[in-house]
């Protein structure tokens, strides 16, 4: 099928105008559940400190239909347990989908929570709340996985 939108290749690296800086970096993830949360944030703050950008914005992008992207506590892991559980009672994996391959809930679940995230950078940092990390959410696993990072400023 003929993909709509993006090019196929994302261009990875460093580019730089007079008045800004730019990064588009490309994490892989792999996860090993066909329903997990993974901690990017260590990746993400890489890349932010990587593209030498002191006051911007970090953008991240998730180019699949059966994951997402999501900050919540990183804390305490129960937080994460408790958001899967909860994710899987209200959009079950068996039920009346029209969508017939198996993985229809994967794709609700990646609407409901959203397929990209934007953070300020103040200081060279990413800017997070004292308990929040950036998480990967894994709804059709285990596979590998893509997260494009653009920090911009």
């Amino acid at each position: 099928p003929m993909h709509r939108g993006a090019p196929r290749r994302l261009k990875i690296g460093l580019f730089s105008r007079e008045d800004e800086v730019s990064l588009i970096k490309e994490i892989v993830v792999r996860t090993r559940s066909r329903t997990e949360f993974v901690d990017i944030t260590e990746e993400v703050r890489r890349a932010v400190k990587e593209s030498g950008v002191d006051e911007g914005v970090c953008h991240l992008y998730v180019p699949h239909t059966t994951a997402a992207i999501t900050i919540n506590e990183g804390a305490d892991p129960s937080v994460v347990r408790d958001i899967v559980n909860e994710l899987n009672k209200t959009i079950p994996f068996d039920d009346n989908y029209f969508h017939r391959e198996g993985n229809a809930a994967a794709h609700i679940k990646s609407s409901w929570i959203g397929w990209s995230s934007a953070f300020l950078i103040s200081d060279g940092n990413l800017v997070l709340g004292t308990w929040q990390s950036v998480y990967f959410c894994e709804f059709d696993g285990p596979r590998s996985r893509k997260v494009y990072v653009r920090v911009s400023g």
